[in-house]
């Protein structure tokens, strides 16, 4: 893993962002065709444009880069450089009017992410976190906020459907330990945890291309992102995520999740 992320593809990732972020803005709250994909979430010509908008610039600007797209599948996913895109993270907000949803641009180098970005197009808030540097949040430094305990945290995740039965049942041993739990937000409430605004997220079901930008992210802001056992993440699907704000609430959250039922 390099010290620090190449400037060039920083740059090349906000312009990656940008490409995706203006399709969604020009389809956003406009009459769409939805199709349900073989999991059935939902997706739409917007999703699908955004991400052929990123891919082109890739195979322009860096062919010898791999690629891992939730709509368009991958190509030489085994390289050195793999770029991780997920051009509308949170579909069923976008489809209902939500400016909850956002693009995830993500660049992993020998499999661990070194490069993310979240994107909100239609507010215009922005995360970007690459090694060697700290995240940024609409350009200032970002950081995460202390906790004293779980006691005194608000927990987040984007809905309880998302969970199964036992894994609903270890998010609701957290959230009844928590301060305050609330509900919505995809990729949007990593980036308000990284800003010093929730301490934990907790997620099941996730892929690659929903947690690869979020790691660079939640790190950068001197924060933690794992599995529920507290362990790295692994390029592999059905992810159990857990992000944190502060080690002591971390440390917390996992003994929770994997309490004796």
């Amino acid at each position: 893993m390099p010290e620090s992320c190449p400037a060039p593809l920083v740059d090349l990732a906000l312009r990656l962002a940008d490409a995706a972020g203006a399709v969604a803005r020009r389809h956003f709250r406009t009459p769409l065709a939805v199709d349900d994909k073989a999991d059935a979430s939902p997706v739409t010509i917007a999703d699908r444009e955004a991400e052929a908008a990123v891919r082109a610039i890739l195979a322009a600007e860096q062919p010898g880069h791999g690629i891992v797209g939730e709509e368009h599948g991958s190509l030489d996913p085994d390289a050195e450089w793999v770029w991780v895109i997920d051009p509308i993270d949170g579909t069923k907000a976008y489809i209902t009017g939500r400016a909850t949803f956002g693009t995830l641009v993500a660049l992993l180098h020998r499999d661990v992410p070194v490069l993310g970005v979240i994107d909100q197009p239609i507010m215009g808030d922005r995360w970007v976190g690459a090694a060697g540097r700290p995240t940024l949040f609409n350009g200032a430094p970002a950081r995460v906020r202390p906790c004293p305990g779980l006691a005194a945290a608000t927990v987040n995740t984007t809905s309880p459907d998302l969970f199964s039965p036992s894994e609903y049942a270890a998010f609701r041993r957290v959230a009844e330990g928590a301060k305050l739990a609330m509900y919505g937000g995809d990729c949007y409430g990593y980036g308000l945890l990284a800003a010093g605004f929730l301490d934990l997220v907790v997620e099941a079901g996730l892929k690659l291309h929903d947690y690869a930008a979020l790691v660079p992210v939640v790190e950068g802001a001197g924060g933690l992102l794992t599995d529920w056992s507290g362990a790295p993440l692994g390029r592999r699907d059905g992810a159990q995520v857990l992000a944190a704000g502060d080690a002591a609430t971390h440390a917390e959250a996992v003994a929770r999740l994997n309490a004796e039922r």
